[in-house]
């Protein structure tokens, strides 16, 4: 099943937002982590794959690859001549809606990937809505719930008031 949350909860997602959340629940037989057997759990790249398509065909440019003429750069700093000084890599970007997108599997939680997508997403330069994918059930971890980990993470974060993030949203999609 796909499972997504937006937050802040006070706000109503965006229609760009929920056509994204669509196209993971067109591709659902093929990445539920509920489904699949623990030996044949999809890495980050290979549900990224699955569901280029789709993304691609609501505006997102996406990842073809690991070569640095394959990757999505999104630029962070400017240099000299305004030329980008720094720049993070994203899975997908969606330029006109402001968007990246990161797909985690394994290593989202026990090894603190959504915080660095979270972090990244922050510093990016027009970049106004963070969405990363996370397992439900991480079966690589002994069926821990990455999803609703991710989302007590998030809410935390919305819920105290002591960081202010700069972006309009995130959503967090469980498949």
């Amino acid at each position: 099943m796909i499972n997504w949350q937006f937050f802040p909860k006070s706000e109503k997602i965006t229609d760009k937002l929920l056509e994204t959340v669509k196209v993971f629940k067109s591709y659902q037989k093929q990445i539920d982590s509920d489904k699949i057997q623990k030996a044949k759990m999809l890495d980050s790249n290979s549900i990224l794959a699955i569901v280029k398509d789709g993304l691609e065909e609501i505006g997102y440019q996406v990842e073809n690859g690991k070569s640095k003429q394959d990757a999505v750069a999104v630029p962070v700093l400017y240099g000299l001549n305004g030329k980008p000084e720094k720049q993070f890599f994203a899975d997908a970007y969606h330029r006109h809606d402001e968007i990246v997108l990161e797909v985690e599997a394994a290593a989202a939680v026990i090894n603190n990937l959504v915080l660095k997508d979270l972090f990244e997403a922050c510093v990016m330069d027009n970049v106004k809505y963070c969405v990363i994918a996370v397992r439900n059930v991480n079966k690589t971890t002994n069926g821990q719930k990455d999803f609703e980990t991710v989302l007590r993470f998030i809410d935390t974060i919305y819920t105290s008031q002591k960081l202010k993030l700069p972006l309009s949203g995130i959503l967090i999609i469980g498949y």
